[in-house]
């Protein structure tokens, strides 16, 4: 029985963006226009890979450094949220190669909160996979702060929420500005982490 169901809802891809500078330091990525994806990402990106060292986003799962399954791929924001944290923050404008995104997509309510597991799919067949929401931290907000003096430390607060998601591939194929993005999503039922089980 299909489990994934596909919606009404369709985005666009506005802009491509890589970063094959990371191991320099360099988080903001450039824009690239087209992509080839492949099954460990973006391809010539530096996040791409089979695995990836643990970081800090996953310390209470593992030590920092473990070699683990990389699921975060690929980084994606919506530019009507962009627009909001700009908002936030008081700018007129926020780039999304400040944010270190790799998709910048349009069309899409409430990108953020988008459930783990659903699907992107693009025209060619190339499907994502959303893993969960890309929390904010203080790296953006370092790159924004060379470009609005004073304004740098506003980030994190200001994007919660808002900061988009990250993701895996599923398919391989290309990924083109201007290309359509039909969503899949999974059914969606809310857990009680916080319940209290018996121990036998």
């Amino acid at each position: 029985m299909p489990v994934l169901r596909p919606t009404k809802i369709e985005g666009e891809v506005l802009m491509v963006l890589v970063n094959g500078r990371r191991d320099e330091g360099v988080i903001a990525t450039e824009r690239t226009g087209s992509v080839v994806v492949n099954y460990e990402g973006f391809v010539g990106d530096s996040h791409s890979g089979f695995t990836r060292r643990s970081c800090d986003r996953v310390r209470r799962q593992y030590k920092e450094g473990t070699e683990i399954r990389n699921t975060r791929q690929i980084s994606l924001i919506s530019i009507e949220e962009l627009e909001i944290i700009a908002r936030n923050m008081g700018l007129p404008k926020l780039q999304p190669e400040w944010l270190g995104a790799n998709l910048l997509i349009s069309g899409i309510p409430d990108f953020t909160l988008l459930p783990p597991s659903s699907r992107l799919m693009f025209p060619d067949g190339t499907s994502l996979v959303v893993d969960m929401e890309n929390e904010p931290c203080k790296y953006p907000g370092d790159v924004i702060e060379e470009h609005h003096t004073g304004y740098g430390g506003l980030f994190a607060k200001n994007a919660i929420n808002l900061r988009g998601v990250t993701a895996w591939v599923e398919r391989e194929g290309t990924i083109n500005e201007g290309d359509k993005v039909s969503l899949h999503v999974p059914p969606q039922r809310i857990y009680d982490f916080k319940r209290e089980t018996s121990s036998a």
